[in-house]
Parts: C-alpha cells; sequence; structure tokens
C-alpha cells in the first residue's frame, strides 16, 4: 500500500473520530497524562505513569492513576512487564453533586510489540489486568493498536510532527463481556530521544454511554 493511501485513510479516521459520541450521552472532560519508562539497561527498563482526569476542564477530579512496573526486552522491538497500579475513582452518585470515593489496587502483565510499515509506526500491547476495587475482584483484557504518522521528512532523518492514531478494547472476564472501548487520534511532537508530547481528541464508550476527552501526553523516557 502507498504511503499516500495509508495517510489518506489515517485522515480520514480523524475525521470520524467524533461521530462515535454522537448517540451517546457524555460530557467533555481533560487528562492530564505523563508516562516515563527509566532505561536500567540493555534489557531491563522501569516504566512509571501518572494520570489526573477530570470531568472537565480542570479542577473536578474524575480519577487518579498511578502506575509502574518493570519491563524486560525480549528483541529491540517485543518487550514483557510485570506491573502495579493504584487508582483513586471520584464517583458522582446518581443526577446528584455528592460522590463516592472508590480505591482500586490493580496488578498486571502486559506484551508490547512495535513494527514499521514505511514510515509508519505501528504499536501493539496485550494487558491482563487483576483489579481489587474496595471488596471486589475483576479480571480484564485490554489490547491496544497504536499508529504514528510523521508528517514531516527531513535530511537528517528527523520527523518531528507526527499524527497519532490508536484504539483500544476493553473485556472482561465475566457473562458481561464488553467493558469500554477508546478512540483516539492527535497531534504529536517529538523534541528529542528524551521527549515528545501529544494533543488529541479521545472518546470512550460503553454499551450505553460515553464521554470525550481532551487528553495532553507527555512521553519521557530517562
Amino acid at each position: 500500500m502507498s504511503q499516500f493511501k495509508i495517510k489518506l485513510k489515517m485522515a480520514a479516521l480523524i475525521l470520524v473520530l467524533p461521530f462515535f459520541a454522537i448517540s451517546q450521552e457524555h460530557d467533555l472532560g481533560n487528562w492530564l497524562i505523563y508516562i516515563g519508562n527509566k532505561k536500567l539497561n540493555s534489557k531491563w527498563n522501569i516504566h512509571n505513569e501518572v494520570q489526573y482526569r477530570n470531568y472537565n476542564a480542570v479542577g473536578d477530579l474524575e480519577q487518579l492513576l498511578l502506575r509502574t512496573g518493570l519491563g524486560y526486552n525480549l528483541s529491540e522491538t517485543n518487550n514483557v512487564l510485570l506491573g502495579y497500579g493504584y487508582i483513586l475513582s471520584e464517583n458522582y452518585i446518581g443526577e446528584t453533586d455528592d460522590k463516592v470515593s472508590v480505591n482500586e489496587h490493580r496488578i498486571f502483565q502486559q506484551f508490547t510489540t512495535k513494527q514499521n510499515v514505511g514510515k509508519v509506526g505501528f504499536s501493539h500491547r496485550y494487558r491482563f489486568e487483576q483489579r481489587f476495587v474496595e471488596d471486589d475482584f475483576k479480571m480484564r483484557f485490554r489490547y491496544f493498536l497504536g499508529l504514528k504518522l510523521p508528517l514531516q521528512y527531513k535530511e537528517d532523518g528527523k520527523n518531528p510532527l507526527y499524527i497519532s492514531l490508536y484504539n483500544e478494547i476493553f473485556l472482561n472476564t465475566e457473562s458481561s463481556v464488553f467493558d469500554r472501548n477508546r478512540v483516539f487520534g492527535g497531534l504529536g511532537y517529538q523534541f528529542s530521544q528524551a521527549l515528545r508530547f501529544e494533543l488529541g481528541y479521545m472518546n470512550q464508550f460503553f454499551e450505553t454511554s460515553g464521554r470525550d476527552q481532551i487528553n495532553i501526553i507527555a512521553f519521557v523516557n530517562f
């Protein structure tokens, strides 16, 4: 497939993203996300992550997510990781302005792999979670497919501006298998090998409802 056709399909996908939420009740929120990776040596790495999720632009906490893990490189493009996450959720009670706090501790195992088709980068992540939500125990599987499409072509080989797209589906191990799906489209800028930013729109939809989010994401390698 030619690069032109790939770009055309990616642009079309970005254009239709907002329509995923048309038939659903939703509000516009904001997620501020930090994702860090510390390389210990050629094989081992430490993952760390902070997500501050708001019901609106800022100041109305929906979730605080803290995640860390120890990863091992099977090859240059394949990594396995064992991690732990803590999630504080502030859930509204019905149609009132009152909230209830829900604490979750999470253990997860994941496998990530990357590949390039021409200048387009693909990433796949398979994650299995064991979730301890207050007094309840749940398990969930997640599959993430991401695309990175450069928009600049410089002689030095550096292409800092790019389109970022992903889709992630969540599946429960219980009778109600479908949990949620996330679709994201945005612009990214690679400042250096150690730092890049993304700004984009994400729709998260459930069986009968959905939410729109503006995501601001910082990726830091150190």
